[in-house]
């Protein structure tokens, strides 16, 4: 089983629990808080994954630092889970996992949209909306900036996507220029 299933798992369980405790949010928001803790320290991402390090030692650490960040009883729970079965170093792999399970429980779309520069609030809210008709859901706009693009967007939301870049249009004309010659 891959480390994406293993996340994908406890993902699932941790969801179970609180939607039946009616704690989604809350939830979502402790583990995303762990999960960015993690992520924005080398240390700590290598600690976690390391198999030298003893998984109590990783376990006394985590949750430290779940006492310190106030996060719900059940992240809490997950992070004993976690660091009884030497799992710390999935945490990022689990909050991805629920974030994404929360989403398909509310029906909520995610788009990777690719600009040349970046999108104002108005227009990326503009775009969500846009895409959101046109896909028939809800609409959360994960927005990079490409410069390489040279301008419009790329999005693409699922197996879906839409290359309305100026690149992709130059590529459209050349091609019908050679095939008209």
């Amino acid at each position: 089983m891959t480390l994406q299933a293993i996340a994908r798992r406890y993902a699932a369980a941790l969801f179970d629990v609180v939607k039946k405790n009616n704690t989604i949010d809350a939830a979502q928001s402790g583990l995303t808080s762990v999960a960015a803790l993690v992520a924005g320290s080398p240390e700590l991402e290598s600690v976690f994954a390391s198999p030298g390090v003893p998984a109590a030692k990783k376990l006394s650490v985590a949750q430290t630092l779940v006492a310190q960040l106030g996060v719900p009883q059940e992240i809490q729970r997950l992070i004993n889970v976690l660091g009884e079965r030497d799992r710390l170093g999935l945490i990022g792999d689990v909050a991805s996992a629920f974030d994404a399970r929360v989403r398909q429980e509310r029906h909520v779309l995610r788009a990777d949209v690719t600009t040349a520069v970046p999108l104002s609030p108005e227009k990326s809210a503009a775009l969500a909306a846009s895409l959101g008709k046109a896909l028939g859901g809800t609409i959360t706009i994960d927005a990079r900036v490409d410069p390489s693009i040279v301008g419009g967007v790329v999005a693409k939301v699922g197996s879906w996507v839409f290359d309305g870049s100026v690149t992709r249009q130059l590529e459209r004309m050349k091609t019908e220029l050679i095939k008209e010659n």
